[in-house]
């Protein structure tokens, strides 16, 4: 089976991203900022690991760190990803925020590459239509299929914002979205629930865009196949973050 490359080496240019003003190298505030992206880990679980790389960093100054430098990082990436499938899968959550239950609203395509995330206060109509304008404006691109649960709300926005667009509805046909929350879930759970819809939505847009970065369809590799995937995908992350090196990495 052909697994799908983030992409090449070559063209890429090198990281923009300004660290003036920081008093911790790059390759630092860069690896915070993975630590905290790609595993399960509190701002004061990175905080304790790093001791053991002879560096002495507070868990408010990785916070600083990850609303400051995650969105850039996410967005860098979201860049050098090749062009979304023609089929896309849409799918909502609820999450507890504050003690009151939001939803969150997802899009992968057929690879399972997050397209886009939005937390909003209802499943309605309004929520659905406007989940679907964010995701084609984000996108600048029209799928040929949307698959989606059974909720209704999906094809009255559907037939107003993309009536052309095929729509499959099927909570059978949606796994691929659905397991896509799996690794939010895990988040949430690490971070003992979010404090606010706007720290939500901050979080997991960056999140998004970071952790599967990482997370390469594993199982359909071979073990060379997959380091030589890692390789491409850790360079590609220091081009991202403006490092040339993974001093500080493992």
């Amino acid at each position: 089976m052909v697994v799908r490359l983030v992409g090449s080496l070559e063209g890429l240019l090198v990281g923009t991203v300004s660290y003036r003003g920081f008093r911790f190298p790059p390759e630092i505030i860069s690896h915070c900022v993975w630590l905290y992206h790609r595993f399960s880990l509190s701002l004061r679980d990175v905080e304790e690991l790093m001791p053991g790389r002879g560096i002495e960093v507070s868990h408010e100054t990785v916070h600083q760190w990850t609303r400051r430098f995650g969105p850039v990082y996410a967005a860098a990436l979201r860049r050098r990803r090749p062009r979304p499938g023609d089929t896309w899968h849409l799918d909502e959550v609820f999450i507890k925020i504050n003690g009151e239950q939001k939803y969150l609203w997802r899009a992968v395509d057929a690879d399972g590459m997050v397209l886009d995330i939005l937390v909003q206060n209802r499943r309605d109509k309004a929520a659905a239509r406007r989940f679907f304008r964010k995701l084609l404006k984000k996108t600048r691109s029209v799928p040929r299929v949307i698959v989606t649960d059974k909720l209704r709300s999906y094809g009255a926005a559907h037939r107003e914002v993309m009536p052309s667009v095929e729509h499959r509805s099927h909570k059978g046909l949606n796994n691929r979205a659905e397991n896509s929350h799996q690794p939010t879930r895990q988040r949430e759970r690490a971070m003992k629930g979010f404090r606010s819809a706007g720290a939500a939505q901050r979080f997991l847009a960056a999140f998004s865009g970071i952790s599967p970065h990482f997370r390469p369809h594993r199982h359909l590799m071979t073990a060379g196949h997959y380091r030589l995937e890692m390789t491409l995908r850790f360079a590609i992350w220091d081009q991202v973050t403006g490092t040339t090196s993974r001093s500080a990495t493992p």
